[in-house]
């Protein structure tokens, strides 16, 4: 096909497929289930030629989350088989991190030796992070009191669903939980803030030892962190067929009737997950005179994994590069987008401030502005360091309603559409942390305005 005939033959099974659709939603007559069903697979074929014509991993990525969500809707049971290729590509992603963060945190501070500056990207990382992240929960706060979500929810029949037992953290559990006691298994288990931590430490005491001795070691470092972005750029071929597989196996199991049955708490919190990105990271992006569009196109392929994998972890290696491309030193973003993984949570800080006021409106428990803030507080504590942990949101949501006397039952109507609400969480923890990267490159004065003005090669593998 010609360019223009690939185009015009997208744009003609596209709105062929949306023409059947509102017939059949608005009901002006009678459609077949096969001829919407063809109509649907028609307008993805015109969406697959279209992707042959771009050749971008960042289009491949989104078409594939269509298809997923096809799959799961129309096979469920095939749908959900799925979920293997997902994982495997999870697993993939996991074995990228720890060699990655180690290797370039290493070069950027025994490359440079310049110690100060990792102390002064210290205190305006964690002074950047708390300042958003608080302002974050009270945003999820406020919506939540707004929309009302919780109110009138009944207790379901027949919840069956097992959460985790949760064992309350004392802060001398928090700080225990920043410092690795063994690396191997603090990789192996993906804690990310101790693989930091060692690596930051491993990073100042070799740039205290002689030229001599440092050199060898830091070459290691810096062939480890290239190979490791080009082991990344193989992964990223696999990611269409593990963000689809992770789609179909979400619409597979839970199906697309259940954003109808939980709409008003997906829209409360979609709602305010758009707000903080309008309202707090989109100004921050104004202050810094940051270039929007470009920044946009350079988040869009690590946003698109993030939201269709549910994991920020999945999103590191490739949003690591990108941040890297746009102009921001690869010490920079070695350093504050890790560090950002467990103090910069702006989606996830958000929803658990939101779900917890959710749980007690459900509940029919009244808090009083002095136990919301107080909770609000409790998060901001809690809700650290805890990105490695598998479900963590839900972990630390458990853990706040135990703490406060709320009753645990709400949690299951979460946990239903739990998946749902990850991805959009999920994707602002992404944003957050790619903008966290900037602003402190900045701030340092290392910010690179002309860096590949283009973006040519950040979605193209």
């Amino acid at each position: 096909m010609k360019i223009n005939n690939s185009y015009l033959y997208t744009l003609i099974t596209l709105s062929f497929a949306f023409i059947i659709g509102a017939i059949n939603y608005l009901q002006v007559f009678s459609v077949p289930a096969n001829v919407f069903f063809i109509a649907r697979w028609l307008a993805i074929s015109g969406l697959v030629v279209f992707g042959l014509r771009k050749k971008t991993l960042t289009t491949w990525i989104l078409i594939s989350m269509v298809v997923g969500a096809e799959i799961g809707n129309d096979f469920p049971a095939f749908g959900i088989q799925l979920q293997v290729l997902s994982k495997v590509f999870l697993k993939m992603i996991k074995t990228i991190i720890a060699p990655l963060l180690f290797g370039t945190l290493v070069v950027g501070i025994a490359g440079h030796s310049d110690l100060k500056q990792v102390g002064r990207m210290g205190w305006k990382s964690i002074l950047y992070f708390e300042i958003v992240t608080t302002i974050a929960l009270f945003i999820g706060l406020i919506a939540i009191n707004i929309s009302k979500a919780g109110v009138g929810i009944k207790l379901p029949i027949g919840v069956q669903e097992e959460l985790p037992i949760v064992a309350p953290q004392s802060l001398n559990d928090i700080i225990l939980h920043i410092f690795p006691e063994n690396i191997a298994k603090s990789i192996a288990e993906g804690q990310v803030l101790q693989i930091v931590v060692f690596s930051i430490l491993f990073g100042i005491a070799l740039a205290m030892v002689s030229e001599k001795k440092r050199q060898p070691m830091l070459k290691a470092a810096e062939s480890l962190s290239e190979v490791m972005f080009k082991f990344t750029n193989i992964i990223m071929y696999f990611a269409p067929i593990g963000v689809g597989a992770a789609i179909a196996y979400t619409v597979g199991h839970m199906g697309l009737g259940i954003l109808v049955n939980l709409f008003h708490l997906l829209a409360t919190l979609y709602t305010a997950l758009i707000a903080f990105l309008l309202l707090v990271l989109l100004p921050i992006a104004l202050i810094i005179k940051l270039d929007v569009r470009k920044f946009l196109k350079a988040i869009a392929e690590p946003v698109s994994i993030a939201f269709a994998t549910t994991s920020s972890e999945a999103a590191l290696p490739r949003a690591m590069e990108a941040m890297e491309k746009l102009g921001v030193p690869r010490k920079i973003v070695a350093f504050v987008m890790p560090t950002g993984y467990s103090f910069n949570l702006d989606g996830t800080t958000l929803y658990l401030s939101l779900a917890s006021i959710f749980v007690a409106q459900a509940a029919g428990i009244d808090l009083t502005i002095g136990q919301q803030l107080l909770m609000v507080f409790t998060l901001m504590l809690t809700s650290k360091g805890v990105a490695g942990v598998p479900r963590a949101s839900l972990v630390i949501l458990l853990g706040t309603v135990a703490s406060f006397g709320l009753p645990v039952w709400p949690v299951f109507i979460i946990l239903g559409i739990d998946e749902l609400m990850d991805m959009a969480r999920t994707s602002v923890n992404v944003i957050g942390n790619c903008l966290a990267t900037v602003v402190i490159a900045k701030w340092e004065g290392e910010f690179n305005e002309n860096a590949n003005p283009e973006l040519n090669n950040l979605t193209e593998v």
